[in-house]
């Protein structure tokens, strides 16, 4: 197989970098600011049994913001994956795991969060590229470790997040 050109590396990092951090800062901000603002977002969460609703919506949407941020910039790289691994992940066991594989189904099943999870840790293993701030302040968060800082705050961070807060009506309940 021949060798990867660094140019064409960094461009696709860059791409993907970008295209998912724009993406997730774009979910934050319409959870605080969008439809139906802060307070819709936290009525959302709480029906879902994130409680309390507001603190969760504010968690989640600062987590978006600043993640995506991350990734545009290539800063901490892994960490900023790991902030969407993490909500993608609390995001597909809460909203949309019985949904069924399809977005388009009912409900919108989990086929969208589970490929942005699957990005989310592929971009914390290959990391940022030579174009970003991690490369500029010789940063080496990737391979191995990369994507053990992106699994272990980002899937840990989601099952902590929803063995303490995570309590939704069970059936029959009302």
């Amino acid at each position: 197989m021949a060798p990867i050109d660094p140019d064409a590396f960094n461009l696709v990092t860059l791409l993907l970098r970008v295209a998912v951090g724009a993406m997730i800062i774009a979910h934050g901000y319409n959870h605080i600011w969008g439809g139906g603002k802060l307070s819709g977002t936290a009525g959302w969460f709480e029906s879902m049994g994130l409680r309390p609703g507001r603190l969760h919506a504010l968690l989640a949407s600062v987590t978006e913001l600043v993640a995506g941020t991350l990734l545009i910039v290539g800063l901490l790289t892994p960490v900023g994956a790991a902030g969407v691994v993490g909500v993608m992940v609390v995001a597909w066991l809460t909203a949309h795991r019985t949904n069924g594989f399809f977005i388009f189904k009912p409900g919108q099943g989990w086929e969208y969060v589970m490929i942005v999870t699957v990005v989310g840790l592929t971009i914390g293993t290959i990391g940022p590229g030579e174009w970003s701030v991690d490369a500029a302040l010789d940063l080496d968060l990737v391979g191995w470790s990369g994507l053990a800082i992106t699994a272990v705050a980002g899937l840990g961070g989601a099952v902590a997040l929803l063995a303490v807060f995570w309590r939704p009506e069970r059936s029959g309940e009302g």
